[in-house]
Order: C-alpha cells, then structure tokens, then sequence
C-alpha cells in the first residue's frame, strides 16, 4: 500500500516510529562508543599498572625470564627491552618473539600508549601497548600489552539495546496511534454529521467538542460557514419566487390583453394593444437587465478600470433624465476615481430615479472630496450625496431596502415604486469599487450617502 493511501493515523504512526527508532539507534550506537571508551581507559590504566610493578622489578635488579604473571587470574604480555634494543624479559606467551613495539616514551612523559596490529602476538589480534621508560644505567623500556576491546564490550549490553529500541519503537507507535484516534474522534464524528446534510436541509450542526482546541475551532468554523450556507440558501430561494413573481406580474398583464384583444379581435386597436402592452414588455426587459447585472456582480466578474470623471459622470447623468422634480446641485470640480464608468453610471443612475420616485418637490445633489479622516480611505475618498424631500425612511428600515425585491409599503402605495433592485445593484457597484453606500440621517427624506477612493 502507498504511503499517501494510508490514513493518518498510520502515517503518523509510521513516522513516530520510525523517528524514535532512529532516535534509539543513534543513541544506542553513542552508548556503545562511551561504553567501550570507558572500557578501554580502564584497561589501559591496567595495562600501565602492570608495566609499573614490572618497572619497579627493572629498577630494583630483580628481574627474571620468564616474567611471573602479575595476576594469577589473567596473565598480560609483559616485554622488557635493554638500552640495547634486546629483549632480556618476557612473559611466557611471548618467550622468543620479537620486540613487540618500536615506540619509546618522549620526555618528559615516560609513558606512552599506542594500538599494535601484528603478528608477534601469538593471537595475531590488535593489542592496547603501553610503553614505559626505566633508567637503570641506561635507559630500559617496558613493554605491557592486552588484546584491544570488541565494539560491544558487554553482549547483554548490546542485546539490551536491541531489544529495547524494537519495545521502545512499538509502544511509540501504538501510543501515536492511539492518541491519534482519540484525537480524530470529534473529526470522524463531524465528518458523519456533514454526510447526512443535504442542500435541502441545512438546520443541522457539526457537534462541537469540548477542549478548546484546533478541532474545536474547526468545528466552530464549520458550523459558521453552514449558517452562512443556508442563508446564502435561503436568500436564493427568496430571490428566485420574488424573481418569479416580479416576473409573473407583466407575463399575466401581456396574456390578458392579448387574450382579450383574441375574444374581440374584430374591435381591437393595434396600436392601442401595442401602447397597452409595451409597458409590461418594457418592465420585462428592465428585470432582466436587472438580473443580468446582479448575477455579474454576484459572479465577481471584473469591471473596466480606468480614470473617471465622476463630477462630468453626475453632471451628464442630471442632464440626460427627464426629471419631474426640482434638482439642486452641488458638484466639487475635477473629482477623479478610478473604476468602471459604465457601472458608476448606473449606480448614479439608481440613486437618481429613486429620489425623484419618492421626493415631493426636491432632490438635492452633493458631491464633495473629504480626506482620511480614519475612514478606511487611506487617499482619501468622494462622496456623493443624493437628498430627497419625502417621507424618509424609518432607521429599522435602512438596511431592508439594500435587499432585493425589497420595496416599502410606501412605495406600494403609491404604485410609484420599482422593482426592489435599483438600490441592491447601487450598493454591490459601490462596494464592486471599494466604497460604500449607506442611508444616513436627515432632518427630512432619505439621505443617500456614497463613498468612493479616490486617487492618492
């Protein structure tokens, strides 16, 4: 099985395991380097202690051929060497063999110590040669020697070391294992409660574990991004009937009149049925304008960037609409932004009909450049301002005229009001730009006030 197909809690697993194993190699391999260090230090210090009783023999003319072994239990290679270079004394092993060391003391040192590979030995093994230096009408040298340490100076060592890195390596590896699972638990349980939500039914939750701790944030995120699914949901819902009603409304008009016009077809004025029908056809068409334009918004889709001359944009927006009610214009000269001059027109466009829909004799227009001022433009920004006369909207109701299909029962009322998507595309072109549009307080009306960057 490949490594990427195995579940986490065996990757992890694997990798503690093998992590802690290689851990215990290198510390084992470590150990047994200081073991065998320390081991042989102490038996060079031996060996030296046994040239040493040999030297003293040397110095006081008590020396004999063959050398008596030191200790009765173990017998060392012991070699003692004339001023001459001859060998006068040796242990038994080493009886009629040559010097097993050319090396001598440096002074002021009289000992010296070196490793000996070579066949004088009767093992033929590497031997730990220690050199000592007596002065007895000349110079004598003491050669004491023992056979060099194996890696693993003790086995049992060894085999401990062996057997405990395999028993330190499984038990990591289930405990990594293990904990791993019982981490994951409120993951699979998540998990198993996401599988049984369905796009139709977007009321349930994640369970949210008690430690305060990634998963725990993880499955408060979850439950945050469904809240905001089913309102994302539940808002397309809404769309799509107050879609389908606006829809319905010129749809059930143009089929009366026609089927009307079909029962009298003899009485039936052509251009009075085409000047009857053409208002619905042309409510028709600003709907799905309307439509077309919040779902490339939705979308994100891009607009044009360029520089815009948003004081000329207002001017020629107030001189191309056939306005019923008094304009008062206050327009700051050469404010340039830059954005998409085709969206701007129609945001412009919509606070515009929307005034002049709701004003009783009076739309007043304010466009003004304002610094900073720790409004979230670093450059700077232009606001627009878009004052009417009427009756104003209730602060309750500030928010519910951005949403779309959105129309207060004043507008209803009257029979004056919109479709419900002017001022929802007015706030998504605003934001689309980095600005804002926002309702804000007046002594009478609607006070529609809108942000936008400028250039720095």
């Amino acid at each position: 099985m490949r490594l990427e197909h195995c579940s986490i809690r065996a990757r992890l697993a694997l990798f503690t395991g093998t992590a802690v194993g290689l851990l215990c190699i290198v510390f084992s391999i470590v150990l047994t380097f200081a073991i065998n260090r320390v081991a042989t230090q102490n038996l060079t210090r031996e060996v030296t202690a046994v040239g040493e009783l040999t030297a003293y023999y040397v110095d006081r003319g008590e020396l004999v051929n063959p050398l008596p072994p030191i200790s009765r239990d173990l017998t060392r290679p012991v070699q003692v060497v004339d001023p001459r270079g001859q060998v006068v004394a040796a242990t038994s092993d080493l009886q009629h063999r040559p010097v097993i060391a050319h090396f001598t003391p440096k002074s002021p040192r009289r000992v010296a110590s070196a490793v000996i590979c070579d066949s004088v030995f009767p093992s033929g093994a590497c031997h730990i040669v220690v050199a000592q230096q007596v002065y007895r009408n000349g110079d004598w040298t003491v050669y004491s020697a023992a056979p060099t340490l194996p890696i693993f100076v003790y086995p049992g060592v060894a085999a401990i070391l062996v057997a405990g890195t395999v028993i330190f390596m499984i038990a990591v590896a289930y405990g990594a294992r293990h904990t791993v699972t019982r981490s994951l638990r409120p993951v699979d349980a998540i998990r198993a409660r996401l599988d049984h939500i369905r796009g139709t039914d977007l009321s349930h939750r994640v369970p949210i574990p008690a430690p305060r701790d990634e998963i725990h944030r993880l499955a408060r995120s979850v439950n945050e991004t469904l809240e905001r699914l089913e309102d994302a949901i539940e808002q397309q819902r809404r769309f799509c009937s107050d879609a389908s009603h606006e829809l319905r409304t010129p749809l059930t008009a143009i089929r009366t009149q026609i089927e009307v016009a079909l029962l009298a077809s003899d009485d039936v004025d052509l251009i009075r049925l085409c000047d009857d029908v053409l208002p619905s056809v042309e409510r028709l068409q600003s709907i799905a304008s309307d439509l077309l334009t919040l779902t490339r918004l939705d979308a994100g889709t891009p607009g044009e960037r360029e520089q815009v001359d948003l004081t000329g944009l207002i001017a020629m927006e107030l001189s191309s609409h056939q306005l019923n009610r008094k304009v008062v214009r206050d327009l700051a000269p050469g404010v340039i932004i830059t954005g998409d001059g085709a969206r701007l027109r129609q945001l412009v466009c919509n606070l515009l009909q929307n005034a002049q829909r709701y004003a009783s004799s009076t739309v007043t227009v304010t466009l003004r450049l304002a610094p900073a001022a720790g409004q979230g433009f670093p450059g700077g920004f232009a606001e627009l301002e878009v004052l009417d006369d009427g009756s104003g909207i209730a602060a309750d109701q500030r928010e519910t005229v951005f949403r779309r299909f959105t129309r207060l029962d004043t507008a209803r009322s009257r029979g004056a009001g919109g479709i419900g998507l002017g001022l929802p595309i007015a706030r998504q072109i605003a934001e689309s730009h980095g600005g804002a549009l926002t309702i804000q307080d007046s002594d009478r009306g609607a006070r529609f006030v809108l942000r936008l960057p400028v250039d720095s």
